[in-house]
């Protein structure tokens, strides 16, 4: 009985994360993994898993503290701030394809990887933020959080990692059969996450 409620209550916490990262109505969230991953190929699936996952720890402290009502913010900078998060991930990325010049894959500096890792963490603070309206609302009075924190958090990771892998397939399907240049196409990708962006951001710019 108990161990047939605990699974229930697991998976039914771990599709609610699964959902709400893959919510075309949340496609902010959607929007920011897609720029993260706009600067990799198929071949980089093991760095950019890396750097996803930097992405999740950042969120899953915060969500973890905005739930427990240990952190509080402004929801409406909150707002604000993930389209910034979007804008400022395109914008590197396109700072950097600036100079590069290559035909063939990507490549980045060690430097210039160490610094995506800490922007997708930092970045991930502020994610959580947003993450924790959503499963507060769900929660309740639920007095046991552990569980749906930790299975909410897995689903969230899950979807994430179902968004890279898409990405990473049609980044494939361009370069490979539709013979674009890496560079063009993650141009491409980055340009328009940096477009939406922009558009979110005046539209939630705090009043």
């Amino acid at each position: 009985m108990f161990n047939s409620m605990f699974q229930t209550d697991f998976f039914s916490y771990l599709q609610l994360g699964l959902r709400h990262i893959a919510d075309v109505q949340g496609y902010d969230h959607i929007l920011f993994v897609t720029a993260l991953a706009a600067m990799y190929e198929w071949h980089d699936w093991k760095r950019l898993l890396w750097l996803i996952t930097a992405f999740t720890l950042g969120h899953s402290l915060t969500l973890a503290l905005s739930t427990l009502n240990i952190l509080s913010f402004s929801s409406e900078l909150i707002e604000f701030c993930i389209p910034l998060t979007i804008f400022c991930t395109a914008w590197v990325n396109i700072a950097t394809l600036r100079t590069e010049s290559s035909t063939q894959s990507l490549s980045l500096s060690p430097l210039q990887e160490r610094s995506k890792y800490a922007m997708a963490l930092f970045f991930g603070f502020i994610h959580g933020m947003g993450f924790s309206t959503f499963l507060k609302s769900l929660l309740g009075k639920e007095t046991n959080i552990v569980l749906p924190l930790f299975a909410f958090n897995l689903g969230l990771e899950a979807g994430q990692i179902l968004i890279i892998m898409v990405i990473l397939l049609l980044t494939m399907l361009m370069v490979k059969v539709a013979r674009l240049r890496p560079r063009d196409w993650s141009l491409v990708l980055s340009g328009a996450a940096l477009g939406i962006a922009l558009t979110l951001m005046l539209k939630t710019f705090p009043s």
